[in-house]
C-alpha cells in the first residue's frame, strides 16, 4: 500500500495529544456535572431540511449518500418512495439538540439541562484552529413554554467556571464578549433600518473585514445610508465590563433618535449579565456590541470567548439565546447554550506548546521478562497490579534486562518490575521495581506496592 495522503481538516492526535484531549474534555464534563447538566449524544446525521434552517450554513454540510444511492434513489422515485433520501452530517450539536427536544419532549423534566461532547462535520476551507471535523462540547438549558431571562447570566458563567478549570492545565486566560440581539435589533430599527439580518451579518465580519468595508456593505446590501452606517459602527464600538456600557448605547441612540422600547429591553438585559458577572467572574466577561453572531436564529444574549493572548485564533466558545429553533406547533421550546470548539482549543495548546502529556502510554509499569520459559510469573505478577487499578504491561521479549529498560524509556513508563529468582527450596524470590528516571531501586510485594499517585496515570500538565 503506498504512502497515504493527509486530508486537510481532519486532524488525528499522536496519543500524548489525545491525552491532552480527553483531560480537556474530563474537566469540562466534570465541571458540567457539577452544575447539573446530564451528558446525552445524539445521532451523526439529521434530514437536510432540519440542517439547512440555519441559511448561511447551507454550503458546509456534508451530504450522506451511499455509493449506490443514484441508481437506488432513481429506482425509488419511480415508485414514489424516497425513503433515505436528504440526510447530512450534523455541523453543531444545537439543530440535533432542538430535534431530540420535540422527539422527546414527553420525557423530559423542563428547564432541561444537557451537555454535549461529540464530533461535528463542517465543509469549509481549513485553516489555523478550523477543521472540517472536529469536537464540540455543548450546554443548554432548554424550557416548555417560556425560559426565565436568569439562564443567559447563568449559562456563560458555568462556562466561565468550565474554562477556569482548565486555567491549571494550561489554558490562558478567556474573556466572554456578550452582546443583546435585542440591543442591536431595537438601534439598527430606530435608525430606520428594517432589514436587521443583513446588518448583522455585515457587523459579524467587522474582525475579517474592517469598519470601512463593512460600512461599504451595510450601505449596499443592507439599505443603509452613510449616515446610518457610521452609526451601527458607533455602536459596534461600545465595549466595556461594567453599567457605564448601558449609558453609552443610551447616549448614542439618543444622539441619532433611535431609542425604542425594544433598545431598552435588550440594555436592561444586557446591564443585570453584565452585573452579575462583575460580581461572581470579574474581568471575565465583557459588553462588546460588536458581537453579532450571524445566525438568525438568536433572539437575545449573544457569547463570544477568546483566548487572551491568542485573539487571533479566533472565538472558541460561543452561543446565545433562541426562541423558536425548536417547536412542535403548539409548544415553543425556547432555549440559551453555548459551544466550546474543542479541537479548536487543543490545537492551539498543543501547537504553542501550552500543554504536554506527563507520557504518551497508560501503562505505569513495565514487567520484565527473566526468559520465555519464566513469563508466566511475569505474567500472574503483571495480574496482581493490574487487579490493584495499576497499569501494567509485560516485556515483549526476554531480552537483556538493559534493553527491556530502554524499551520502557522508549515508551515513556516510569518503572520496571523485576520478579525474583527463586529460592532453593522453591519459594518466590524478592521483587524489585526500578524508577528508570532516578534510578531508584527498592524492594516490592505486587500485592501492596503502588507507584506515586502522580504517575499511576498519564496526565496533562502547564508547560513551564
Amino acid at each position: 500500500m503506498a504512502r497515504p495522503t493527509p486530508l486537510s481538516g481532519f486532524p488525528e492526535w499522536l496519543p500524548d495529544g489525545r491525552i491532552v484531549e480527553q483531560h480537556v474534555l474530563d474537566v469540562l464534563r466534570r465541571t458540567f456535572e457539577l452544575h447539573g447538566f446530564a451528558g446525552i449524544e445524539t445521532r451523526a446525521v439529521e434530514p437536510l431540511d432540519q440542517l439547512l434552517r440555519k441559511g448561511e450554513t447551507s454550503k458546509e454540510v456534508y451530504v450522506l449518500r451511499r455509493l449506490q444511492a443514484a441508481d437506488e434513489e432513481s429506482a425509488g422515485r419511480a415508485r414514489g418512495d424516497s425513503d433515505g433520501a436528504g440526510l447530512g452530517l450534523h455541523f453543531d450539536l444545537t439543530v440535533p439538540f432542538a430535534r431530540y427536544v420535540l422527539e422527546n419532549a414527553g420525557h423530559l423534566a423542563f428547564p432541561f439541562r444537557r451537555y454535549q461532547m461529540q464530533k461535528v462535520w463542517r465543509g469549509e476551507r481549513p485553516q489555523d484552529g478550523r477543521f472540517r471535523e472536529f469536537v464540540q462540547a455543548d450546554i443548554d438549558v432548554v424550557g416548555a413554554g417560556s425560559l426565565p431571562y436568569h439562564y443567559e447570566v447563568e449559562l456563560p458563567l458555568v462556562m466561565a467556571d468550565a474554562l477556569g478549570a482548565l486555567r491549571e492545565l494550561g489554558v490562558p486566560p478567556v474573556r466572554i464578549l456578550v452582546n443583546n440581539r435585542k440591543v442591536a435589533e431595537g438601534f439598527y430599527r430606530g435608525l430606520g433600518l428594517d432589514d436587521v439580518e443583513a446588518v448583522l451579518r455585515g457587523i459579524d465580519k467587522l474582525d475579517k473585514i474592517g469598519p470601512d468595508a463593512v460600512g461599504e456593505l451595510l450601505v449596499a446590501e443592507a439599505g443603509a445610508t452613510s449616515a446610518q452606517a457610521a452609526a451601527c459602527l458607533a455602536l459596534a464600538g461600545i465595549s466595556g465590563d461594567d453599567a457605564t456600557v448601558v449609558d453609552r448605547v443610551r447616549e448614542l441612540a439618543a444622539r441619532h433618535d433611535a431609542s425604542t422600547d425594544l433598545l431598552e429591553e435588550g440594555l436592561a438585559e444586557l446591564g443585570a449579565l453584565v452585573a452579575a458577572a462583575a460580581a461572581r467572574a470579574p474581568g471575565v466577561l465583557v459588553a462588546d456590541l460588536r458581537i453579532a453572531r450571524g445566525l438568525d436564529y438568536y433572539t437575545g444574549s449573544v457569547y463570544e470567548t477568546v483566548l487572551v493572548g491568542h485573539e487571533d485564533l479566533g472565538s472558541i466558545c460561543s452561543g446565545g439565546r433562541y426562541d423558536t429553533l425548536a417547536s412542535d406547533g403548539t409548544t415553543t421550546y425556547p432555549g440559551v447554550g453555548l459551544s466550546i470548539g474543542v479541537s479548536r482549543l487543543v490545537s492551539r495548546l498543543l501547537s504553542a506548546g501550552l500543554v504536554r502529556a506527563t507520557r504518551s502510554v497508560p501503562t505505569a509499569v513495565l514487567v520484565a521478562v527473566t526468559s520465555e520459559e519464566l513469563r508466566s510469573r511475569s505474567d500472574a505478577v503483571a495480574a496482581e497490579l493490574r487487579a490493584r487499578g495499576v497499569p501494567t504491561e509485560v516485556a515483549p521479549s526476554a531480552a537483556k534486562f538493559g534493553k527491556q529498560i530502554r524499551h520502557a524509556d522508549r515508551r515513556g513508563i516510569p518503572f520496571v518490575w523485576f520478579v525474583g529468582d527463586a529460592t532453593q527450596d522453591g519459594a518466590p524470590g524478592q521483587d524489585e521495581v526500578k524508577d528508570i528516571r532516578s534510578g531508584e531501586q527498592v524492594p516490592a510485594d505486587a500485592a501492596t506496592w503502588a507507584p506515586p499517585a502522580e504517575d499511576l496515570l498519564p496526565r496533562a500538565v502547564a508547560v513551564g
